[in-house]
């Protein structure tokens, strides 16, 4: 079996346009990858059109071999087009075995892992109006939920925006009860000061963690923020190096840690970098933000890695139309999410329902921009 052809599909889903790999082979079996970026699209997929002579006429099955060979070419980096080749050619082998990728990796663990939902709170940012859609998270089954509370902070926070921000923490809290874990995200705003500030109290409202709340690959501010705050402190999302992931947790300040399969390579080096967290006594929570099919993704890495601690999902909060460009994927049940069956990935892209939803400049999250949660993008330009 041979690569034929690496081609690009991007749909455009309104916050994140999602971006698939196609791996095609001599034999008929097509794999899919993904390589979604949150605030880039075309660079990424010139970025495989540039690289995927390297790997036509290669065996798909040697999924170690291609990568190795893209990440010497990258010059002993990786990147997200590497991440999507590498799961297209996963899920190719998965198929030609007809079995799963997990059962490939050495088999489950697990039956299914709880998530917790994130992308619910669009709409109005008032207590009212968070509380509100957290009541309708936790009555789907959910027993976790992440938000980010700080609006369009950067660096600091007045004393009108803390108040703010304690009034939907506080409002969502007294919503869901004391047995759902809130998660607070911070994406990476705050300055030193002012992270270890928020993070003392946060501890009044019981919050499970505070997730990058300084700049994610500055390790010594991580460090310094985690050892100050009275509750748990995580990130990982922007690393990309394994050194990076061994060199936070070697500081003992945290037990989870959440690494981007896109941002690290992909399925094997989420793996590997799982390893570095347990030899660390810590666990992995799986950044993912991208479309249903990196969810089935990181559903193989949690089936195989014991020490996960719970996975992230947007699903039940996606446009509508999203069942008809990918089948296969899996829904959240009573909170939990079961492992795939399926041979490969275990999902079919529609590239004709895909059409139908093209690339947009406007389908990105501005952070920064007053309103952006409400992931009314086209009000951001």
């Amino acid at each position: 079996m041979k690569i034929a052809d690496v081609r690009t599909v991007v749909v455009g889903n309104p916050w994140k346009n999602w971006i698939y790999v196609v791996v095609e082979t001599d034999e008929g079996i097509v794999g899919i990858g993904e390589a979604t970026g949150g605030s880039e699209t075309q660079p990424r997929v010139a970025a495989v059109e540039e690289i995927k002579h390297l790997i036509i006429g290669m065996d798909p099955r040697n999924v170690h071999e291609i990568f190795h060979k893209l990440y010497l070419t990258a010059f002993i980096k990786v990147t997200t087009a590497m991440a999507g080749i590498e799961m297209a050619c996963w899920d190719i082998l998965g198929k030609s075995l007809g079995v799963p990728v997990h059962t490939l990796l050495g088999g489950k663990v697990r039956d299914n892992v709880r998530v917790y939902a994130n992308g619910w709170y669009s709409g109005e940012r008032t207590p009212e109006g968070f509380a509100e859609k957290a009541s309708q998270v936790v009555a789907k089954g959910y027993t976790a939920l992440k938000f980010d509370p700080f609006g369009d902070a950067h660096m600091q926070m007045s004393r009108k925006e803390t108040a703010e921000a304690k009034a939907l923490i506080g409002a969502v809290r007294e919503a869901v009860g004391d047995e759902v874990d809130i998660l607070i995200e911070a994406h990476d705003r705050f300055s030193t000061f002012a992270a270890i500030e928020i993070g003392n109290w946060l501890k009044d409202y019981d919050v499970t963690w505070f997730e990058t709340p300084v700049l994610s690959t500055d390790i010594s501010a991580l460090v310094e923020v985690a050892r100050r705050i009275p509750v748990r402190m995580i990130a990982g999302e922007r690393m990309h190096a394994i050194h990076e992931f061994g060199e936070f947790l070697s500081h003992n300040v945290t037990d989870v840690i959440n690494p981007e399969p896109l941002g690290v390579g992909g399925i094997w080096r989420s793996i590997q970098i799982a390893g570095i967290a347990e030899a660390h006594h810590a666990e992995i929570a799986l950044h993912n933000a991208e479309s249903p099919f990196k969810t089935m993704v990181a559903l193989h890495i949690d089936a195989v890695t014991p020490n996960v601690f719970i996975q992230e999902c947007f699903d039940d909060f996606l446009e509508p139309w999203v069942s008809d460009v990918l089948s296969g994927f899996h829904r959240v049940e009573d909170g939990y999410l079961t492992m795939p069956t399926a041979p490969g990935i275990g999902v079919t892209l529609n590239e004709e329902e895909a059409k139908k939803h093209p690339y947009g400049k406007s389908n990105f999250l501005r952070m920064f921009r007053p309103g952006w949660e409400k992931r009314d993008t086209a009000k951001q330009e």
